[in-house]
């Protein structure tokens, strides 16, 4: 992987962690969503709408199926996600997530798009996977140690991180494409993307607009940090799609975890700091056997 791709994946992976973080601490559900997409339309609106002007007019069917595609991909995502944050812990849900999608692109990748991957490279996924299960919780997630209400929680957060991670790498998989082999700009594919998250979100604003304004006077402050912040790691890791393989790229993302490890654990107050740390080293290690490799 060049240097370049890996430096852009470390920047996005910092930004990630903390907008997550953010939206864990939101409690928010698909209107949570909305505000975040609404701030990032309007946010983002000077640099999207004047590249779209530039190339949009040179999209055919291809690109529209590819952001349409995108866009209702990542809001299956982002819905299933916060449900796992108020179900359970980001120190659960977030490295699931992060494992099981990254894990699942680079197959797709090396099976479907005729990516290659090295030894070291190989080993730079099992690194981070292991990493991402250390934690996570390791060997303690399937252990009777934890009161009934803790283990209903972890197991809660097993199932919507794993889930999470399916979306993760579908995502992944068709915005890598859009880059990589329709040659689309990574920020028209996640801005026009957006448009198509908002068709799917806006109704359940309209369903009671008193309690949506009643949450937005408590929520807007995370949705403001999500919807500004969380575009730029996204399109970051696209620029790196565009000059490195999905099947290095993808998994290399998640040193996310090592910023979320360490932020996460101290401003939320969950434990397994030890876990955490070797889970972070493993994850370390495992990025730069996939630079190198």
């Amino acid at each position: 992987m060049p240097v370049s791709a890996l430096a852009l994946v470390i920047l996005a992976g910092l930004i990630h962690a903390c907008w997550n973080i953010a939206a864990k601490k939101a409690k928010g559900d698909v209107r949570f969503s909305c505000f975040s997409s609404l701030v990032m339309m309007v946010f983002w609106a000077p640099v999207g709408l004047w590249l779209g002007w530039q190339y949009v007019p040179g999209w055919g069917v291809t690109e529209w199926s590819l952001v349409a595609a995108s866009g209702v991909l990542h809001t299956i995502y982002f819905i299933v996600l916060l449900r796992g944050y108020r179900k359970a812990d980001l120190t659960v849900v977030y490295p699931l997530a992060r494992g099981s999608g990254p894990l699942l692109s680079s197959l797709v990748a090396i099976v479907f798009l005729g990516e290659h991957i090295s030894a070291m490279g190989l080993g730079g996924v099992v690194a981070v996977v292991a990493g991402v299960f250390l934690i996570a919780g390791g060997p303690e997630l399937f252990r009777n140690t934890h009161s009934a209400d803790r283990r209903t929680r972890i197991r809660k957060g097993m199932l919507y991180g794993v889930l999470t991670g399916v979306f993760i790498a579908s995502y992944t998989v068709v915005d890598g494409y859009a880059v990589k082999m329709a040659f689309m700009s990574p920020i028209l594919v996640d801005y026009f993307g957006n448009f198509v998250r908002l068709a799917f979100l806006l109704p359940a604003m309209f369903r009671n607009p008193g309690e949506a304004r009643a949450l937005w006077r408590v929520q807007w402050k995370y949705a403001v940090v999500v919807g500004v912040i969380s575009p730029i790691s996204y399109v970051l890791v696209l620029y790196a799609m565009q000059v490195a393989p999905l099947s290095h790229v993808a998994p290399a993302r998640e040193v996310s975890m090592l910023f979320a490890a360490l932020l996460g654990g101290q401003l939320l107050g969950e434990g397994d700091r030890i876990a955490r740390f070797f889970g972070a080293a493993c994850i370390g290690v495992g990025v730069m056997a996939l630079a190198l490799g």
